[in-house]
């Protein structure tokens, strides 16, 4: 049986190609790597306390909505815009910037254990939000699907908001990021052909970990985005156990959460116009 030369030297060539991504990648993170770090530590103000229970064992819960100017705010929204968007099918396009703290042990007035999270929101995105019961709801609605996806928890909607108490617990200092986006990179520079759609979809993604066995260093998703022209028009944002992307106009988003804990920091993005496939690689601080 003869075999055809040209094949093996392509596939030599793509396995060549591909080990000089991973180094240049590597290079890359090592060099972000290097340079200061981008958070700072705060230390918030008490808002709110929340009190609910954990679906099923129904385990007493607190939530303290805390607030700090640290925490940036999220786009302006008027009362009207907040009722379109609860009535639409997906709401998930606007995002509420928040800090999600550990949780910790604490004691209620009926000297019963129970547990307590701190979530920190913008200082006067909160203040605005109490003077209207409407946001004042979706404060805590946003507050308990983030808690939810980071810690898989369920939250009954059936809560209470203390009147005379505005934290449970003691305030402790939370760690958060001044640099927002990683910067995209693009590959390759030949217009592609260019797509329109009046509704954002979900684009199809895979998430993979480098090295594939033993311990990850790596987290690494790859989406695909057919139609998007440049990197210009995709907005990317990672959280630590979040990645979140759109492509404008209307084209696709995509906000997913991982089990995985990245160093958002020193991610890595890079666009390829040939490929239309956007490649995030993070470096993963735990499991």
């Amino acid at each position: 049986m003869t075999t055809d030369s040209s094949l093996l030297n392509s596939e030599l060539e793509l396995q060549q190609q591909e080990e000089l991504y991973q180094q240049l990648l590597l290079q890359s993170v090592g060099k972000l790597q290097s340079e200061s770090p981008s958070s700072k530590v705060i230390r918030p103000k008490p808002g709110i306390c929340v009190k609910t229970v954990l679906e099923g064992n129904k385990e007493k819960v607190f939530v303290n909505i805390c607030q700090s100017n640290s925490v940036p705010p999220p786009p302006d929204l008027s009362r009207e815009e907040l009722v379109e968007l609860l009535q639409s099918e997906d709401p998930s396009g606007y995002r509420v910037p928040m800090s999600l703290g550990e949780p910790h042990s604490e004691v209620d007035n009926n000297s019963q254990c129970c547990s307590a999270y701190d979530v920190v929101i913008n200082q006067e995105f909160f203040q605005s939000c109490q003077n209207d019961p409407l946001f004042q709801q979706f404060v805590i609605l946003v507050s308990f699907e983030g808690l939810e996806n980071k810690y898989n928890l369920e939250l009954s909607r059936d809560w209470k908001v203390l009147k005379n108490r505005k934290f449970l617990g003691s305030i402790s200092e939370q760690n958060i990021r001044t640099k927002s986006k990683p910067v995209i990179q693009e590959l390759l520079s030949q217009p592609v052909g260019g797509a329109t759609a009046t509704k954002a979809k979900r684009p199809e993604f895979t998430l993979l970990v480098e090295p594939p066995d033993g311990d990850p260093e790596y987290l690494i998703a790859e989406i695909r985005l057919p139609g998007v022209p440049s990197s210009g028009s995709l907005l990317l944002d990672l959280g630590e156990d979040r990645l979140v992307l759109t492509a404008r106009p209307s084209l696709f988003h995509l906000d997913i959460f991982h089990p995985l804990q990245v160093d958002q920091e020193n991610s890595v993005a890079q666009f390829n116009k040939s490929t239309e496939i956007l490649t995030v690689t993070m470096p993963i601080v735990s499991t």
